[in-house]
């Protein structure tokens, strides 16, 4: 398996590493829903030692990422280690609808405001729907969502969306490799940011709660006929955690360095 070495850091700050590493990874469906996870395996794939790696699964397990894996074989209700959580669709429309309400009241403070989104947005959005780069598209959404939220001049509500962020994340990764994004989604960002900047609260609201709700809709149909078994099982025989998400071993290990870096 190869290595994913991160740098030297103080303890407090290489559990942070660990965790951003493990979270990017299960955000992006590197390690996939229903993924047995062991210490040794996980702490190998980063070249740390496996305190971190409990640490951080202790952070991933409180945030609902991570839970306990039921025995492949034996009495019913026992449990051997841990597992990447199941996408539960019910609970990603939950979580995507409190998303939309937010993203209503940021339009509406942006229009009051005026603000003017960056070009940059769209065309970064527009550019990785062209490829079919799923991480580049589930990264475009993020950047616009996030300049919506900024825009709207209050910060609660940039704080307030992102800290269910990466369940959304993780359904979109999933959803995104089988159903190609909806077309004419970027169109429906540009119209919003130009209600935005016409200082039309009202129509930037009522495009906004149409988006989202069609949005949630989508996400929702898709991902329910993406249940957890759609995951070939893990027997906990399986190697890398990149390939038991389907890519070359040189991928994630990239991936990972990156993220140590920032």
């Amino acid at each position: 398996m190869p290595t994913v070495p991160l740098r030297p850091a103080s303890p407090p700050d290489l559990v942070e590493q660990v965790y951003q590493a493990l979270l990017e990874a299960i955000s992006d469906g590197t390690l996939p829903p229903g993924k047995r996870l062991t210490q040794e395996d996980l702490a190998s794939w980063l070249a740390v030692s496996r305190q971190p790696v409990t640490l951080a699964l202790r952070r991933l397990k409180q945030d609902g990422l991570v839970q306990a894996a039921p025995l492949a074989h034996g009495a019913a209700g026992r449990t051997r280690g841990l597992q990447v959580s199941p996408l539960d669709p019910e609970q990603v429309a939950r979580v995507h609808q409190v998303r939309s309400a937010l993203d209503a009241l940021a339009v509406q403070l942006a229009a009051q405001r005026r603000a003017d989104m960056d070009p940059a947005l769209f065309i970064r959005g527009r550019a990785a729907v062209a490829r079919g780069d799923v991480r580049a598209m589930i990264a475009a959404d993020l950047d616009y969502h996030r300049a919506l939220y900024q825009a709207s001049g209050n910060p609660l509500i940039e704080q307030s969306a992102l800290l269910h962020w990466h369940h959304i994340r993780r359904a979109m990764a999933l959803v995104l490799r089988t159903h190609p994004l909806r077309a004419s989604v970027w169109d429906e960002h540009a119209a919003i940011a130009a209600a935005i900047a016409a200082g039309d609260a009202t129509h930037a609201e009522a495009l906004m709660r149409e988006h989202g709700q069609q949005a949630r809709e989508r996400l929702f149909n898709r991902l329910a006929t993406l249940t957890p078994t759609s995951t070939p099982p893990d027997d906990g025989r399986s190697g890398s955690p990149q390939e038991a998400a389907g890519q070359s071993p040189a991928a994630p290990a990239n991936q990972a360095r990156t993220l140590s870096k920032t």
